[in-house]
């Protein structure tokens, strides 16, 4: 039996990605929490609500808060992914030019040595 495979073992992850994973987790519950508080006191500026009234603005603020927040989230998230394929392409485009730029001093440092020796050649005869 593997240590894997045993009972209780979570699976392998990447380095890192059970801490992502647990904080998103903990930033989702902060969030929540938020939300129900600031519902909370909402419903406690309007004190003629039913008990059931409250439970029901306090589930129906939270919920409408935490899509809101997720639909920021999501927004950030696009944005963050267009501009990584913009500085890849923008990096690679970079590379591809200076890889260029070498080249060609290469080639020119070799055809300027290949010249300064023949002419040393020719010279020294």
């Amino acid at each position: 039996m593997t240590p894997s495979s045993r009972r209780g073992t979570p699976p392998h992850r990447p380095d890192g990605a059970l801490a992502e994973e647990v904080e998103g987790y903990l930033l989702a519950r902060s969030e929540r929490e938020q939300a129900q508080r600031e519902a909370e006191a909402l419903c406690a500026r309007l004190p003629w609500l039913t008990t059931g009234q409250a439970e029901d603005l306090t589930r129906h603020f939270t919920e409408q808060r935490l899509g809101l927040t997720r639909q920021a989230l999501q927004v950030t998230a696009d944005r963050a992914t267009r501009l990584r394929g913009e500085y890849e392409a923008r990096y690679a485009e970079l590379r591809r030019a200076l890889r260029i730029r070498h080249t060609l001093g290469a080639c020119l440092l070799v055809t300027f040595c290949t010249g300064a020796g023949s002419a040393t050649a020719l010279l020294a005869r």
